[in-house]
């Protein structure tokens, strides 16, 4: 008998991928007692157990029913756990799984599952070649376990997580920014087997020369515009962003306050000083525009971003990812809520890019100036609401990833899209200007 390495070691990558994101959905969810499982925390995010019963449920339709071919196990549950039919502020007032039933039907899916990725061919159609219907559903409840530590952040009371600090940085010799050459460099991916829709199909762009920042906006320069007033001068703001800010009375980023003259900000339950080196968090697209504009520089375009982290001008190459085409390591990037916090920029100077810019990778999500468009030759798959009905001028793109996000779902490819006004989110930026 012949045995298909490739196959196998797909399969192994499959239940390996599978089991890290149940182990940290696990970690999440039994942090905190049932009463925080059922509470909603804000009316921007769902309580803790739709996510986890959710998860389950995605898991079942599209493993063990799509691609398993086995009947389903609660049916009757579909319409509760659909995204797109309930808004997360309406969520609390559907009927529920209880915490214990939603642990107990996870599991029983996640065990018939093992038993489908051994039994189904990895080939033969788009959702099963190289396990690509075991990788979306991996990268879907990693996407779902930060937005479940996102509630967490939004929690009030005692912290339930904890984690090590990320390593210290050093910003010795580093230049503020980098020059991007002029030239073509292909965006995307046809090759990658994972990569989602919206990241296909690979083509070139011909990006201008500029500058870009070596390292995100920490909180530190942050703080300046702050102090200079930035909140209050309608001269920095788009329209949408200064009506956002005064309705809300939005005056330094989420989570932050000032207590004797010190910046203080909550993080994960925990008071403390805000940390002048790492980059700047909590901040909506409006901010990130508005301290661009106060700096006299801008935000990156997508294919800009795109451009420093994977274009290697020395060989002409696009790298999968800043460093190389290697799979992150706890040397190249901060991933995973391996820390529960971004790590002081010139942490990771082996995850600089090429041309030497750094973290462009984990840390925290990099609001850019594009709005959220399909490439040319977009075609939606498996379904067109992951990406397609999101197209359009009302979302930007994010890019990069934060400490939040797994490796599964995170790559020089992939693109991250919300609303301008969102600062729930582990969002940041860095910023260009024309040559």
């Amino acid at each position: 008998m012949t045995v298909d390495t490739s196959s196998e070691e797909l399969r192994r990558r499959a239940v390996d991928t599978l089991t890290r994101a149940r182990d940290r959905t696990t970690l999440l969810t039994s942090s905190v007692e049932d009463n925080d499982l059922t509470a909603q925390h804000s009316p921007l995010m769902s309580p803790l157990v739709w996510d986890l019963a959710h998860i389950g449920n995605q898991e079942e339709q599209w493993l063990l029913r799509t691609v398993g071919g086995r009947d389903a196990i609660r049916p009757d549950i579909d319409s509760i756990y659909d995204a797109f039919e309930h808004p997360r502020s309406e969520r609390p007032t559907l009927p529920l799984l209880a915490p214990a039933e939603a642990r107990a039907y996870a599991a029983d899916v996640r065990n018939r599952v093992i038993d489908v990725i051994e039994r189904t061919p990895l080939h033969g159609a788009p959702l099963l070649d190289a396990g690509f219907a075991f990788g979306m559903i991996a990268q879907h409840e990693q996407q779902h376990d930060e937005t479940m530590l996102i509630t967490h952040q939004l929690r009030r009371g005692p912290a339930a997580l904890t984690a090590p600090r990320p390593p210290a940085g050093d910003t010795t010799g580093l230049p503020s920014e980098v020059l991007v050459p002029a030239g073509r460099f292909t965006m995307g991916t046809t090759a990658e087997p994972w990569a989602l829709d919206n990241e296909r199909p690979a083509h070139q762009r011909l990006v201008p020369a500029f500058f870009i920042d070596t390292v995100p906006v920490t909180n530190g320069a942050y703080l300046h515009f702050v102090e200079d007033g930035g909140y209050a001068q309608e001269r920095w703001w788009a329209p949408e962003g200064w009506a956002q800010i005064r309705q809300h009375g939005i005056t330094a980023p989420l989570f932050w306050r000032q207590e004797g003259g010190q910046w203080l900000r909550r993080r994960f339950g925990v008071t403390e000083a805000v940390p002048a080196d790492e980059p700047v968090l909590h901040v909506s697209w409006y901010e990130a525009d508005a301290y661009a504009r106060w700096a006299g520089r801008r935000l990156p375009s997508e294919e800009e971003w795109e451009k420093a982290a994977r274009h290697d001008p020395a060989t002409g190459r696009t790298l999968r990812y800043p460093w190389g085409d290697g799979e992150p390591t706890p040397e190249h990037a901060n991933l995973g809520q391996r820390h529960l916090q971004p790590a002081p920029v010139g942490s990771y100077p082996k995850g600089a890019s090429p041309l030497g810019v750094q973290q462009l990778i984990g840390d925290v999500w990099e609001w850019t100036s594009s709005d959220f468009l399909p490439y040319p030759g977009f075609v939606p798959f498996p379904y067109r609401e992951y990406s397609e009905v999101f197209f359009g001028s009302e979302h930007k793109v994010l890019r990069g990833g934060s400490f939040a996000v797994d490796a599964v779902a995170c790559r020089g490819t992939f693109r991250n899209w919300d609303l301008p006004v969102r600062r729930q989110i582990f969002s940041g930026f860095r910023t260009a200007r024309d040559v």
